[in-house]
């Protein structure tokens, strides 16, 4: 089952995915919303959501092409209380993103401290079950106001130096009751960094994250994550200047899912009950580290097997010079 989430004429609305259709839920006019019923009524999620459909549907296919008064939302959010959504993300867990860093910030050194995390997570990134691993990388993207939905642009800001696509899928959550981290299903997205940034110096990473993210533009419910096979595409002019063929999953990735799991909800800050996360688990390819620079009004897509329609989003660069933040003492 895929759900979506839609802003439209009489306001927020969940749906099911059904073909070239959208079933629209009755009561629940979130994902948050549904799977709080779901936990409250100790209710799988899927049957929560068949339990609530009413009989409206509306075109599939108008509303992704932004033809349609209904346009989408991100895939998930935090309606009302973006700061109780986390964004965060795993980096250094596909070879060819730690091949990316290792090129960016080798400097006459055999083995960057990028690689050697990448092979910390190869030595002991898949621990027996039950046991904690190594952990990965861990890095922070904001709250729910950093997120953004298909056909929406994603921002380079003036105190930016570029932005680049990062495609990859994210695990979605939802903390119940007790504290206990509840997977609610996994999404696309474009997690969107400041390559050029960080490049400069591997401590600006942090800051380089720190940018607008997209998910989307489906949340499929009980997702296959072994091996996911997937494109990113790069258009420019109405024209491809750069595309990849990409792959995620546990198969091709150096730690395991529990392993992430456990380690981004190991700090009890990250287990408030009804809290929403959206966690990236990394990218096996980006096109910066192939030399191609985005520019303003470029296209990004995303697109993996099994997750429905590709996720698109342009770039937005400001126009505008840096301005000073000044703080006034109170």
């Amino acid at each position: 089952m895929r759900l979506i989430q839609l802003a439209g004429p009489d306001g927020r609305r969940v749906g099911i995915v059904d073909g070239e259709q959208i079933r629209l839920l009755a009561t629940h006019h979130s994902v948050h919303a549904l799977a709080a019923a779901a936990l409250a009524t100790s209710t799988k999620l899927a049957q929560a959501a068949q339990q609530d459909l009413s009989s409206e549907t509306l075109n599939y296919p108008e509303i992704y092409a932004g033809t349609s008064p209904w346009r989408i939302l991100p895939s998930v959010d935090h309606p009302g209380e973006p700061a109780r959504c986390m964004v965060s993300g795993t980096g250094l867990s596909h070879i060819r993103s730690a091949a990316n860093r290792q090129a960016m910030h080798a400097a006459g050194e055999q083995l960057t401290d990028s690689m050697r995390m990448y092979q910390w997570g190869l030595e002991g990134g898949r621990p027996a079950p039950g046991v904690p691993g190594v952990s990965p990388e861990w890095f922070f993207k904001g709250n729910g106001l950093t997120l953004r939905a298909h056909n929406e642009p994603l921002d380079v800001p003036a105190y930016a130096i570029d932005g680049g696509e990062e495609p990859e899928i994210a695990g979605v959550y939802i903390i119940d009751a007790e504290g206990n981290p509840r997977r609610i299903g996994m999404s696309a997205g474009n997690e969107f960094s400041d390559h050029e940034f960080e490049k400069k110096n591997y401590l600006y990473l942090a800051s380089s994250k720190l940018r607008t993210c997209s998910l989307g533009p489906e949340l499929w419910l009980d997702a296959g994550f072994d091996r996911v096979p997937g494109t990113v595409t790069i258009e420019r002019g109405g024209e491809k200047i750069w595309t990849k063929a990409i792959q995620t999953g546990e198969q091709v990735m150096c730690h395991s899912l529990a392993n992430i799991e456990h380690h981004h909800f190991k700090f009890e800050a990250h287990r408030r009950p009804g809290d929403i996360h959206i966690h990236f688990f990394g990218a096996d390819a980006f096109s910066f580290g192939e030399g191609v620079c985005l520019q303003n009004g470029d296209w990004m897509q995303v697109e993996f097997e099994g997750f429905g329609k590709p996720l698109r989003n342009s770039v937005h660069t400001s126009g505008h010079a840096q301005a000073l933040v000044a703080v006034r003492p109170m």
